[in-house]
Formats: C-alpha cells, sequence, structure tokens
C-alpha cells in the first residue's frame, strides 16, 4: 500500500497534488530545487487550507493533521529514498523529466512506482529512462486539484496491471474518480481541450468575438464550466502552447498553434501567473 509520497516539482500542479495527497491522509513531501518555488507552494497552500475552513470543507483538526504529514525539501536524494510512490509535476519538457527519471531510478526503493503528471506525454518512452518501466504510469490531475474529481490514469507499453491497480486505488484514496486509457498522444482529454483553447484563439484572431463574448458562449452554449480563454489563463498559455506543439508534431496539422497564441505567449502574457494573459488580472485585482 502506499504511503509516502513524494511529489517533484512545486509549480501549480506539484502544490496541488501535495495538498491533495496530505488531506487524503499520505505522507507527503513536496520537492524541488527551486526554494522560492517551495516557499511560494508553502504559502497558497496554507490559502487553500484557509478556505477549505471557511467553506467547512475541512476542519481545524484535518488541516492541522495534513500540515503535519505535509514536507517541504530541496533535498531530493533523501526525499526519495523511502518512497512509495513518486509522481513528477515538472514542465512537459522531455529533457527535464528525463533527467529527473534517471535520477530518482537511482535513488528510490526498489518497490517504489513512479507517476508523471502529464497531459500529453509519452509515459512509455519517460518508462524507458527507468530501469523499471512496467512500474512507470501517468496520472493526469487536473487544475485546480483540490477542485477537480479526474485522474486520467494513461498506461505505457511496459505498465503491469499491479502498478494500474495501485495507482487506482490511490487515486480513489485521494477521492479522485479515475478513467483507465491507453497511451496515445494527448490521451483523451488533452486532446479535445487543445483543439477548443487553440480554435477560439484562432476565433479571436480573427474578430468573431470578445474573449467575454467567446468564453460565455461555450459556457453557456456548451455546457462547460469555464470558457477556453478562462482555462487557458488558468493552465498558463505556455503550457497551452507547449501542449500544441507537442500534439502538432505527432498528431498532424490540426493541432497547429495559432499565430495569436504565439505571439502572448512571446509577449509574456501567460495567464494568472504572470497577472496577465488574454485577461488582465492586475487590473481584476485577482492575480
Amino acid at each position: 500500500m502506499v504511503q509516502n509520497i513524494v511529489v517533484i516539482g512545486s509549480g501549480v500542479m506539484g502544490r496541488g497534488i501535495a495538498y491533495v495527497a496530505a488531506v487524503s491522509g499520505f505522507s507527503v513531501q513536496l520537492c524541488d530545487i527551486n526554494e522560492q518555488s517551495l516557499i511560494s507552494a508553502k504559502e497558497e497552500i496554507a490559502k487553500i487550507f484557509h478556505k477549505g475552513i471557511e467553506r467547512n470543507k475541512i476542519t481545524e483538526e484535518e488541516r492541522n493533521a495534513a500540515e503535519e504529514r505535509l514536507h517541504y525539501t530541496n533535498n531530493m536524494d533523501q526525499s526519495v529514498s523511502h518512497a512509495d510512490l513518486i509522481i513528477e509535476a515538472v514542465p512537459e519538457k522531455i529533457e527535464i523529466k528525463k533527467s529527473i527519471f534517471e535520477a530518482i531510478d537511482r535513488l528510490a526503493p526498489a518497490h517504489c512506482l513512479f507517476a508523471t503528471n502529464t497531459s500529453t506525454m509519452s509515459p512509455t518512452e519517460i518508462g524507458s529512462f527507468t530501469n523499471r518501466p512496467q512500474k512507470v504510469i501517468a496520472m493526469h490531475f487536473f487544475n485546480p486539484v483540490h477542485k477537480m474529481p479526474l485522474v486520467e490514469i494513461i498506461k505505457g507499453l511496459e505498465t503491469d496491471e499491479h502498478t494500474v491497480n495501485v495507482i487506482q486505488e490511490t487515486a480513489k484514496r485521494m477521492k479522485k474518480e479515475t478513467v483507465v486509457v491507453n497511451e496515445f498522444p494527448g490521451f483523451v482529454t488533452s486532446r479535445i481541450s487543445a483543439l477548443v483553447g487553440n480554435e477560439a484563439f484562432y476565433m479571436l484572431q480573427e474578430g468573431i468575438g470578445s474573449p467575454e463574448d467567446i468564453d460565455k458562449a461555450i459556457k453557456l452554449g456548451l455546457n462547460y464550466p469555464m470558457g477556453p480563454f478562462e482555462l487557458g489563463d488558468l493552465v498558463g498559455l505556455d503550457t497551452r502552447l507547449n501542449n500544441l506543439q507537442y500534439l502538432h508534431k505527432t498528431l498532424g496539422e490540426k493541432y497547429r498553434p495559432a499565430p495569436l497564441l504565439v505571439q502572448y505567449v512571446k509577449a509574456g502574457r501567460l495567464g494568472r501567473k504572470t497577472g496577465k494573459g488574454v485577461y488582465d488580472y492586475t487590473s481584476r485585482g485577482d492575480s
């Protein structure tokens, strides 16, 4: 049974996964080489705890217990040495993932399972960076992790059934619903989301409507909880562009990134994390 979880990468997804795991009773270490990112993650997780108490989602006692189970570290060598499950949540760059999986393969105990929180990349390729590909799988969490109910579980070519079963049970203990799919670029959700988000940028580029009206049309007309621009700003337009570039390379022309999206990323308009994306969050006061 998984009890000790290490989350590598303390960005938006990593901190969300660490929070949910700690609240669910796991012993968690959130690991990042960037000390400032760890400080930011700790502050953000404290805010989530506070809001959870305000909204009666958790009690003070549950918050205190979860905080005792959650630790922050920049020492990956030490943190992974007793892990049962390592969840990697670093940027979608294969060279970064390769260096991490090669390192944790050397450092983690033999029974430890490896999961990559990727929305598009191949768990088969990532598993090939280790000597235990049968224990490598993808766990695709959704942002914000503490609110979104789904974890998309993606099997690599070598992933064995024991790993699938343990990961499903772990996600269930995190109070998540799961779907298990076979590997193919973009899986299920990312292929659809990337197409919708990219098409919205083409519409904006063509002057069909304002971002507000396009988002409103999608939300009220198709019953989406968020519009494509709202979601893109939340996830990060750089992340959306990385995903599209990968899908364009692997699946073809229909995923070619809209030129306007490329411009936004070049301009540093990445979304909520920079204060400005499609929308300006500095003027809204909610960046």
